[in-house]
């Protein structure tokens, strides 16, 4: 493999030329983290927490120099880079106050003397993540594996392999022991033989729907476990009984944080009939005063897309909406890497930004003349991330919950990733589940244990 460069996608100058593995490299990294494993096992819990808490203190230390280069490698306005290293550093806190008690035996009561579970590390678990938040995704993998015993490889998105080798570094720099958590320097065609390796045992994948069936197969054939987060195709559904303002700016908000380059992102608002007008037009004013720009500016709130073929990708998406009936109120200009904030109106569930995922500052509208069709409308889609409901009547809402084909519903709120809670999606989303204490349970045997007298 060459040298790997990566270009600011804002300034268009290169940002890093990097030196991938060799093979020899590769597999002297997956023999000594082997290696690491049986000692890292053993380590007690009150060990492993002031390691992770060291990782915290790091994290806000110096944010400022993992932010920017975030912002250099995708074009992330700069401050929700620092947000998203900041983020990082909360989670380490949780699972470090809260692993060893979501970890502990649970006793089941039988006809034995004795009878429980205990919950295992299982060795080396392979992490493949994204570009989009190239801190945030890594973290939330790694510090619950990492508590619960495990040892860590990562194989990051090649325009991030600066932030991949950063992560390392913070580990190091923390005292984790070397090899704890390890930055694998390689391409997507490496991936099949390091998840065949036999000293390999689970892995977990932040990715496109190609990319999950592609690992999960690996995965499944050699009958090891996989957690899959393929991205998602939110809904925003407003009712009519919603307050006005403080919709509009989460609605806002939930499209074009990380100028929409996220899974969770609302990506289709749904608007009931009755409030749409007076809705779209505070959406169209609240949308036009985001500050695009410079991503090193702290004012700025839309940055570029990561790379060129993606804006272009989402330029076709529009345009071929708009030729099947899309009416275009705002944006729909790209400027190499740059795609103006831009909202469609009259969208139908034909149009390829509904039906597809539009990774980017794109908000699609359709209305709806009452809660049953909403919910119709939002679980028309192969994908099943979460779904948020905008209302006052929050009981009424509760009540339709169950029928939400999600892995989240968010009331009042838009759907987040929070160290407490359980995250994961149904249908195309993927399986399993990252955070809170489902999210350490992913990686371990959960071993049971009979005693008789």
């Amino acid at each position: 493999m060459p040298q790997v460069i990566s270009i600011n996608p804002y300034t268009g100058k290169q940002v890093d030329s990097i030196t991938p593995h060799s093979e020899t490299e590769v597999q002297n990294i997956l023999q000594n983290s082997d290696n690491q494993f049986y000692k890292w096992r053993i380590v007690s819990f009150d060990e492993r927490k002031k390691l992770v808490l060291n990782v915290a203190s790091n994290l806000r230390k110096n944010k400022n120099k993992y932010a920017n280069k975030i912002t250099d490698e995708i074009g992330k306005p700069i401050s929700q880079s620092i947000a998203e290293v900041e983020k990082c550093a909360w989670l380490c806190e949780y699972y470090a106050e809260n692993a060893e008690d979501h970890l502990k035996k649970e006793s089941i009561k039988t006809d034995a003397y004795k009878s429980y579970t205990t919950f295992e590390p299982l060795g080396i678990i392979l992490a493949i993540m994204p570009w989009n938040f190239p801190f945030w995704q890594v973290f939330r993998f790694a510090i619950p594996t990492l508590m619960a015993g495990n040892v860590c490889i990562l194989k990051h998105a090649s325009n991030v392999f600066g932030s991949a080798l950063n992560i390392e570094e913070i580990f190091l720099q923390s005292r984790f022991p070397k090899y704890c958590f390890s930055t694998l320097l390689i391409g997507s065609t490496s991936i099949k033989s390091i998840l065949e390796n036999p000293l390999v045992k689970a892995v977990s994948l932040t990715g496109s729907g190609a990319a999950g069936i592609s690992v999960a197969s690996i995965a499944g054939e050699n009958i090891k476990k996989s957690v899959l987060e393929l991205g998602g195709n939110n809904a925003l559904i407003v009712l009519k009984d919603c307050d006005i303002d403080k919709t509009v700016t989460s609605c806002v908000n939930a499209r074009f944080l990380n100028t929409g380059q996220s899974c969770i992102a609302g990506k289709r608002l749904l608007i009931e009939e009755d409030i749409s007008e007076v809705f779209i037009k505070k959406l169209i004013e609240e949308v036009s005063c985001l500050k695009s720009g410079d991503p090193k500016d702290s004012t700025t709130y839309v940055g570029t897309l990561a790379r060129e073929d993606l804006a272009i990708e989402l330029e076709n998406q529009v345009l071929d909406s708009i030729n099947s009936g899309a009416v275009l109120k705002l944006g729909g200009q790209r400027d190499g890497t740059y795609y103006s904030p831009t909202i469609l109106t009259r969208v139908t569930s034909e149009m390829k930004v509904f039906k597809e995922e539009t990774f980017g500052p794109v908000l699609a509208i359709t209305t709806f003349k009452g809660i049953e069709e909403a919910i119709k409308l939002s679980n028309d889609s192969t994908f099943g991330l979460g779904v948020s409901i905008f209302s006052e009547d929050i009981e009424n809402v509760e009540s339709y919950i169950s029928q939400f084909n999600e892995g989240a519903v968010f009331i009042n709120e838009l759907v987040k990733s929070d160290p407490r809670l359980p995250f994961g999606g149904i249908k195309d989303s993927g399986f399993g589940r990252e955070l809170g204490k489902d999210g350490i349970l992913e990686f371990v045997n959960k071993k049971t244990v009979y005693i008789n007298k």
